[in-house]
C-alpha cells in the first residue's frame, strides 16, 4: 500500500518488525515520542510469540496456566469472535502452532515440520474473565488477524494529546488517518511499482493483507485457514477501510474467506480485493477508484 506524506514532519522508526511512520504538520516531541515507545513497549510484551519474556510465550510454553489479563485482551479477543463467527472458525486466535508449523515460528525458521494441523478450539481452551486470561492447555495466541492495527489506534491515541492538527499513523499497510483526507494507493500484490486502485482516507483507518508479504518455501504464506492449518489459495490481497484500524485489520483478515464482505456490511466498511487469478472484487458503495 504506497502512502503520499500529507504532511510537513515525518518520524519513522521500526516496531514489531516492521516500518512504521508517523507524519504530522509539525516534528513529534521528545514526549510524544516516549508515550508512543511506551505504548509499543507494553503491547509487544504481552502480545509478541516473538520473544520468550512475553505473556504469550508464558502460556505457550507452560510456564503459566493463566495470566493477569493485558488491557487489550477484551477488545482484541471480543473481536476474533466476531471474525470467527462470520468466517465459519476460519479466524482463529490460537492459530500460532500451526504457524510455527509451516516454519513462521519464533525464530523465523521459515523450515516447515511436518503437513499442515488445524488450530485448536480456542472458544474451548481459551478464556479471559475476572481480570485473568487463561489457557486450559499450552497453546500459542498470535493476534495476527488484527494485531497490528489494534497497536495503530493505541498509537494515534498516545499521540493525540500532544499534536495537532493533521496526522498519520502508518505501519507498512495498517494506516490511521486524522485530520486532511489522505489519498493512498491500494499496492498490487504481484508488482509493487503498480497499483490496483486508490482510495481517500479521511478520519478513518485502511488496512492491507497480501499473501507475497510474508511468504516462504513452496507456495507458503501468513494467511491460514484456522481449520486446516493451511494457506488460503483463493485470495491474494484484501483491503479495507473501517472506523479504526483494528477493525480494519480483522476485515483485511476476514475477506479472505466466505463470510468477511458480510461483516464488513455490518460494520458499514468499504473493502477490496484480489483473487490469485487476478480478479478484483470491492464493496458496494466502495468511495475509491479501481484499475485493475
Amino acid at each position: 500500500m504506497s502512502t503520499p506524506t500529507a504532511t510537513g514532519s515525518t518520524w519513522a522508526f521500526d516496531a514489531i518488525g516492521t516500518s512504521w511512520a508517523i507524519d504530522s504538520a509539525a516534528p513529534v516531541p521528545p514526549v510524544a515520542q516516549d508515550a508512543v515507545t511506551a505504548v509499543v513497549e507494553r503491547f509487544d510484551r504481552e502480545w509478541s510469540r516473538f520473544r520468550d519474556d512475553s505473556v504469550v510465550s508464558a502460556l505457550a510454553d507452560g510456564r503459566a496456566a493463566s495470566v493477569d489479563l493485558p488491557g487489550d485482551a477484551d477488545a482484541m479477543l471480543s473481536l476474533y469472535d466476531e471474525l470467527d463467527r462470520a468466517t465459519g472458525g476460519a479466524v482463529n486466535p490460537l492459530i500460532g502452532d500451526a504457524l510455527a508449523r509451516l516454519g513462521y515460528d519464533a525464530r523465523l525458521s521459515l523450515a516447515p515440520q511436518g503437513a499442515p494441523v488445524a488450530a485448536p478450539d480456542w472458544r474451548r481452551d481459551l478464556s479471559w474473565s475476572d481480570g485473568r486470561l487463561r489457557l486450559a492447555r499450552p497453546a500459542t495466541i498470535d493476534v495476527g488477524a488484527l494485531g497490528k492495527g489494534r497497536l495503530v489506534d493505541l498509537v494515534l491515541d498516545a499521540l493525540a494529546p500532544h499534536i495537532g492538527g493533521d496526522l498519520i499513523v502508518d505501519a507498512s499497510g495498517d494506516l490511521a488517518a486524522r485530520g486532511a483526507p489522505v489519498r493512498v494507493g491500494l499496492e498490487h500484490p504481484y508488482d509493487p511499482t503498480r497499483v490496483i486502485g486508490v482510495v481517500t482516507v479521511e478520519d478513518a483507518a485502511l488496512c492491507a493483507s497480501a499473501i507475497n508479504r510474508r511468504a516462504w518455501g513452496d507456495g507458503l504464506h501468513h494467511v491460514l485457514d484456522a481449520r486446516t492449518g493451511a494457506p488460503v489459495r483463493a485470495y491474494a490481497a484484501t483491503w479495507a477501510l473501517a472506523d479504526t484500524a483494528m477493525r480494519a485489520d480483522a476485515l483485511a483478515t476476514g475477506l479472505f474467506f466466505d463470510g468477511g464482505p458480510e461483516l464488513a456490511a455490518s460494520w458499514d466498511a468499504q473493502w477490496v480485493r484480489m483473487r490469485t487469478d487476478g480478479r478484483v472484487e470491492w464493496s458496494p458503495g466502495f468511495s475509491g477508484e479501481i484499475f485493475a
